[in-house]
């Protein structure tokens, strides 16, 4: 068992001969439900982030779980890009109307018609996010937020605890990290602050995977292999659409691929994969060495320190 799993995974595992030993899916997932009732215990308002993707889709169904056979008692958030894959914003609302859930959106378009936000030369919105998100927050007092977030994903995303305070901008300052001894969480804030919750902070993608496979959990289909039209750039296969590519000299072609992480079209990028069920993916996933991020997100190679850059800002 990986360090990365925790104590309580560890723990969990340390006699595997002993009937209430846990597998560490079943660790992860106890974890994950204790984080959910400690937030809904400290805090008045917190918000699920939900965009649709499989963390967050995997987020989600652990909340319901937390709080079954009740009602989830958090709202959801999406910071819609304006250049979502459409799949995705399907599923995204078809799952809120499944579980009767109250979802805010906040616009990156309508902050760009505004005059708020500007686009960007390269029509990756993916940065765009921040203000919308942080404004979001204040407009609604929300005082704890769940992200999706792992630390396998991203340097910066190590560096987080699961609960992350952020300041009266929603700025974010590593040295202002709480220790988090035997899992005992500090949710105090000052009025203006809040706090990000990172329930799946100790998983891996292939846990994520693993517990999907597990618990039969739907995911949008553009995570399983499938012909599209995509066209290459900076290495990566990107989706074509009106979001600005392809250029003149991009050619567009039909390849068998499947997407690991979903987010912006403009910066999300596919991986050639014949991987269309989920023994297939699991598959595919235990035998990368490159974490999904590093593999497909555009925004995160902007430079060494793109993703710190933007979380100090205010970015998940």
């Amino acid at each position: 068992m990986s360090e990365a799993h925790g104590t309580t995974a560890v723990a969990g595992l340390q006699d595997e001969d002993s009937p209430y030993a846990l597998s560490h899916l079943d660790a992860l997932e106890s974890e994950a439900v204790h984080i959910f009732r400690e937030v809904a215990g400290e805090f008045e308002r917190p918000v699920i982030l939900f965009s649709g993707g499989k963390d967050s889709i995997v987020m989600l169904h652990l909340a319901l779980k937390a709080f079954a056979p009740a009602t989830v008692p958090f709202s959801l958030l999406h910071v819609d890009t304006g250049h979502n894959f459409p799949e995705v914003i399907e599923y995204r609302d078809r799952v809120v109307d499944r579980h009767g859930l109250r979802l805010h959106v906040a616009s990156v378009q309508e902050y760009i018609d505004a005059g708020k936000l500007r686009e960007r030369p390269d029509g990756t919105r993916n940065p765009l996010q921040t203000v919308p998100l942080t404004e979001a927050i204040q407009l609604h007092r929300f005082d704890a937020v769940f992200g999706g977030g792992r630390r396998d994903e991203e340097k910066a995303r190590a560096k987080e605890r699961v609960f992350s305070l952020r300041d009266e901008f929603s700025q974010w300052n590593p040295r202002r990290q709480r220790p988090e001894l035997w899992q005992l969480y500090n949710g105090r804030h000052a009025p203006g602050e809040h706090v990000r919750v990172f329930p799946l902070s100790n998983w891996t993608e292939l846990d994520v995977w693993q517990y999907i496979e597990r618990e039969r959990i739907e995911l949008p289909e553009i995570y399983f292999a499938h012909e599209r039209e995509v066209f290459q750039r900076s290495g990566m296969w990107l989706t074509a659409g009106d979001w600005g590519g392809p250029k003149d000299s991009e050619q567009v072609e039909t390849r068998l691929i499947r997407y690991r992480t979903v987010g912006d079209m403009s910066c999300t990028g596919a991986v050639d994969s014949d991987a269309a069920t989920l023994d297939a993916v699991i598959t595919e996933i235990a035998a990368s060495r490159l974490t999904e991020r590093g593999a497909t997100r555009a925004d995160d190679k902007l430079s060494e320190a793109a993703m710190e850059d933007r979380k100090r800002e205010g970015y998940f």
